[in-house]
């Protein structure tokens, strides 16, 4: 066992340390959760849901609790953090009605009667990012728990507070003791277990497209399942007939929010040649007005980036701006933390502020000549998770999403979440799809059973 010291975005101080497992206290939590897992399937449905929505109640009454820890640890703005423990009640109590909603089918057969049964995988292991721990985290635990598995979670290095509260809170609110169990550590520690140790029987990343190539091939090693939501470089395509006013307005927030740290910001912007000048004029105010400043403050609509490392690799990206690229910039403060100005460029479509995904509050403005040349340029990436398009024109919409290679997509809107819709992503975004109805399913095996019925002759 070792210790992690954890830093606050905000002012660069280390505020409190956290002890990272090691291989076998990995090993002996996901033999108590497998044990666990046998009591938990043995509830009833509507025994699962009275636990789970208790769950969402303990999580409503410590938001505020919930929300402070998220932006010490991570420098959300704490508006956002309140926003995101609410989600995360709001997930809780979404599958808390699950349980009594798995309905298996009666299929009509020769010689008796076939049923089938959606049986829970057992224990299912989470892995989750930095960039929105408690949430991605609930679209992971609360289906699982609804499909009546246990799960081990490990939550980014950086970033575990909330998780770690999340789990005291569902014991508190009934879950069995070692169903729920979040176990800080580092990835080639607590997340290659995860992959190797045979009792997990699935596993649920969210993080970059690299580490889950590498954890898909560790799966495959035994057939595990394996659910993944990966990088973005998502497109927000303006065209001349949409309210260029409304869409320069809202582009800020759909790259910059939580720092730009987010898979699925729209950090490429494509708008119509005819246009193209006027929206930067239009986007300049919108961008330099963005609110990026201390995330205690109730105004402030950006934090800090997570960490000095993370801020050393956005900034690598504008070296290489010329005066030409370099559009204009926003505000940040000076001073100890984890700062970068929100940063909008103009470059060709081929250098890497267009092709990388950044994961930072920085945004490349590009022209397009057409419909065609929008879409070819939408899809010119190896990510697809998600977009905007903003038009008047309802066949176009239509035509556009439906060609645009991406999970989630917003017309007039740069909406990517909510919990009562799946998420996920086309190419190398990820495998799989999270939340929506059918996100329980995803943790469960499909048993066809067939009851022969003897003649009565």
């Amino acid at each position: 066992m070792s210790t992690f010291e954890l830093v606050n975005p905000a002012d660069a101080t280390v505020f409190e340390t956290v002890e990272h497992l090691g291989i076998e206290q990995v090993d002996d939590a996901i033999a108590r959760a497998a044990a666990a897992q046998k009591r938990w399937a043995g509830f009833s449905p509507a025994e699962r849901a009275d636990v789970l929505r208790a769950f969402a109640s303990a999580v409503d009454a410590d938001r505020e609790n919930l929300a402070q820890l998220e932006t010490r640890n991570s420098g959300h703005p704490v508006s956002q953090s309140r926003w995101e423990a609410g989600h995360v009640r709001d997930v809780l109590t979404y599958y808390s009605a699950a349980p009594e909603r798995m309905l298996g089918v009666q299929i009509p057969v020769a010689g008796g009667i076939d049923v089938t049964f959606h049986e829970p995988l057992g224990v299912v292991g989470i892995i989750t990012p930095w960039n929105f721990p408690m949430t991605i985290a609930s679209w992971g635990f609360a289906p699982a728990l609804a499909a009546g598995n246990a799960v081990v979670l490990k939550p980014a290095e950086w970033t575990p507070l909330t998780s770690l509260r999340l789990a005291e809170l569902g014991l508190s609110a009934g879950l069995p003791e070692g169903l729920f169990q979040v176990l800080p550590g580092t990835g080639p520690v607590v997340g290659d277990r995860f992959v190797t140790n045979e009792t997990v029987r699935k596993i649920v990343f969210t993080g970059s497209t690299a580490v889950g190539k590498q954890i898909m091939a560790g799966c495959s090693r035994q057939v595990k399942r394996v659910t993944l939501e990966l990088g973005g470089k998502s497109a927000n395509i303006v065209f001349a007939d949409a309210d260029l006013e409304a869409a320069a307005l809202a582009a800020p927030g759909a790259v910059f929010e939580n720092a730009g740290q987010d898979c699925c910001a729209r950090s490429r912007i494509l708008v119509e040649r005819t246009v193209y000048d006027r929206f930067l004029e239009l986007l300049e105010p919108a961008v330099r007005g963005y609110r990026v400043g201390d995330p205690a403050q109730e105004s402030t609509e950006m934090g800090p980036l997570v960490s000095a490392a993370h801020l050393a690799k956005v900034e690598g990206y504008l070296p290489g701006a010329s005066d030409a690229t370099l559009a204009f910039r926003g505000t940040a403060p000076d001073g100890p933390g984890f700062w970068f100005a929100p940063t909008v460029l103009t470059p060709d479509r081929t250098d890497r502020a267009v092709t990388d995904e950044i994961f930072g509050p920085v945004v490349s403005v590009l022209p397009f000549d057409d419909e065609a040349d929008a879409i070819a340029l939408a899809n010119a990436t190896s990510y697809g998770l998600s977009g905007s398009l903003w038009t008047n024109d309802l066949g176009r919409a239509i035509r556009v999403s439906r060609a645009v290679e991406a999970g989630n997509l917003s017309v007039n809107s740069n909406s990517s979440v909510r919990y009562s819709t799946p998420f996920g992503g086309f190419k190398q975004s990820g495998l799989g799809r999270e939340l929506g109805p059918d996100a329980p399913l995803a943790f469960t095996e499909t048993k066809n059973v067939f009851l022969a019925i003897p003649d009565a002759s």
